[in-house]
């Protein structure tokens, strides 16, 4: 399973949920699309006890620090970030202007994506799109992150609550 967040926007008892429950899914791999805010926000996924990728969002103005807080237990990159995990090409970005371009490449079989704070999961081309919401729940009022199985590339929107 992999554990899908974005737009997390400093709220650290949301990014504790998140981990909470991807945790308890057997993630072994978590996928932030941007928009941490502040490092101490980052430092949350490190109790994933696995892997994190992430890029930064457009509210990312510390990316300094931000490099530096999630070195520890993963990378963050500006996006597009563009790595292969069990066999499936993924790309990582922020921004939802670009998702669109990156199907039409029919290159990669996850695209993730944020910035719009709005659920989506669906099929481009042979690309899968998973947009997994807010996780800060700020904007919407509703804290929502993705679990993506990985062989049956099911996807699952969940709240945290």
């Amino acid at each position: 399973m992999i554990g899908i967040l974005s737009d997390s926007h400093d709220n650290i008892i949301a990014l504790g949920r998140a981990v909470a429950l991807f945790r308890d899914r057997g993630c072994r791999l978590v996928l932030h699309a941007g928009d941490f805010v502040a490092p101490f926000a980052a430092k949350e996924l490190a109790a994933a006890r696995c892997p994190v990728k992430a890029v930064f969002g457009n509210c990312d103005g510390e990316v300094k620090g931000l490099t530096e807080t999630v070195r520890d237990f993963g990378e963050v990159r500006r996006a597009p970030f563009i790595f292969k995990w069990e066999g499936l090409r993924f790309l990582l970005a922020h921004l939802d202007r670009m998702v669109e371009g990156y199907a039409a490449e029919k290159a990669y079989d996850i695209i993730i994506f944020g910035h719009t704070h709005k659920p989506e999961v669906r099929r481009a081309g042979s690309s899968l799109l998973i947009n997994p919401g807010e996780a800060g729940g700020w904007l919407t009022g509703r804290s929502t992150v993705a679990l993506l199985d990985p062989v049956s590339r099911s996807v699952e929107i969940a709240p945290l609550v």
